[in-house]
């Protein structure tokens, strides 16, 4: 997984919409489509930016290719970002405060 192109495939709105939509179970491309007011082929471009960020899977099953989440990333890109938090650190008996100057 490319942290870069998660982060970029979750920057558009359209596509944290198909996530979530997939939260619900696995749907076909057109399934997606008639969901949204946009033309397929955009669709289709969408669902292949979160296919390379491996933030969905694709699984042909006869004519139709139903995609599905891949938690296993989504779980990676999240610990990630949960380990840019910064520690909090009181200061010995002194009280943390956002903007205070003793934030360690």
């Amino acid at each position: 997984m490319s942290i870069h192109q998660a982060i970029k495939a979750l920057s558009d709105p359209t596509r944290r919409q198909i996530l979530e939509m997939l939260r619900e179970g696995d749907l076909t491309a057109g399934d997606i489509a008639d969901a949204f007011e946009i033309s397929k082929p955009s669709i289709s471009h969408h669902l292949e930016q979160l296919r390379q960020a491996d933030l969905v899977l694709s699984v042909k099953k006869g004519q139709f290719i139903y995609y599905s989440l891949h938690t296993t990333v989504l779980d990676d890109l999240l610990t990630w970002l949960m380990g840019l938090r910064s520690p909090i650190h009181p200061q010995s008996d002194d009280t943390w405060e956002p903007g205070s100057p003793n934030n360690g």
